[in-house]
């Protein structure tokens, strides 16, 4: 895989959690799943309950129609950290809200003795922000409507990771072709939207390392739910904002 790739031709493993809470280091996974895509079709699914080994508040409960009696028969997930591994190998990661589920899933491989492979990584909401600035919200459920991706199940990890994948290739017509270029605009693309985040806020703490397009601000991702330009509280974000798809709300 090198930067001379089409983007289109690359292997992807499109990632998606469903967890306890907002914070990697405290909180826990409760359901994760990986689709394997290519060329813009599904070529494998893998998808797993996970045993969080912690309380499941009830708004994630709530949110999500995962109940502590199914997680306590689910495995650990050092119990399936080397298969989530190994299903991340050489291949490109995806994740809606990247910096989110990104977190969570190196936390728990790090706690089983696992890390993380070094690959690329692409969120698709960067280019949603900019593409759809004026077509509403950025929510998931809300943006694989308007392109036309079936989204049954939100706020479940497997279909979200399915449709998020199907977002990406949905938009990529409008996006640079070769795999170096997609990243270097999501990273530009990435920098702008903090820092007009940062200014927004009023700068507190949302400083931008120029050099490699991250917060200063070394703080908790913000959860799944929070969508650049609508709500400022993540939490409230997660639980409130988002009462729109089945039997639960889905992220951002």
């Amino acid at each position: 895989m090198n930067d001379d790739d089409r983007f289109l031709d690359l292997p992807v493993a499109v990632l998606d959690v469903e967890t306890t809470g907002l914070d990697a280091k405290a909180d826990r996974i409760i359901e994760i799943a990986i689709v394997h895509m290519q060329g813009g079709e599904v070529t494998d699914r893998f998808s797993s309950l996970v045993n969080p080994e912690q309380d499941v508040p009830d708004e994630v409960q709530k949110l999500t129609g995962i109940e502590p009696a199914q997680l306590a028969t689910a495995p650990r997930f050092a119990e399936i950290a080397a298969v989530v591994a190994k299903r991340l190998e050489g291949r490109v990661f995806v994740a809606y809200n990247l910096a989110f589920d990104r977190a969570f899933v190196a936390a728990e491989l790090e706690r089983a003795g696992h890390a993380l492979p070094s690959q690329r990584f692409v969120d698709p909401l960067v280019f949603v922000r900019e593409l759809h600035k004026s077509d509403g919200s950025k929510r998931l459920t809300a943006v694989a409507e308007r392109l036309g991706v079936a989204l049954t199940s939100a706020h479940r990890a497997a279909d979200d990771a399915e449709a998020t994948g199907l977002v990406l290739y949905a938009i990529l017509q409008s996006l640079p072709e070769r795999l170096g270029d997609l990243l270097l605009l999501q990273q530009q693309w990435e920098i702008k939207q903090k820092n007009e985040m940062a200014s927004w806020k009023g700068d507190r703490g949302g400083a931008i390392d120029q050099g490699i397009g991250q917060t200063l601000d070394r703080g908790n991702a913000l959860g799944p739910a929070y969508v650049y330009g609508d709500d400022t509280d993540p939490i409230r974000a997660m639980f409130v904002h988002l009462p729109d798809a089945g039997t639960a709300a889905k992220r951002a």
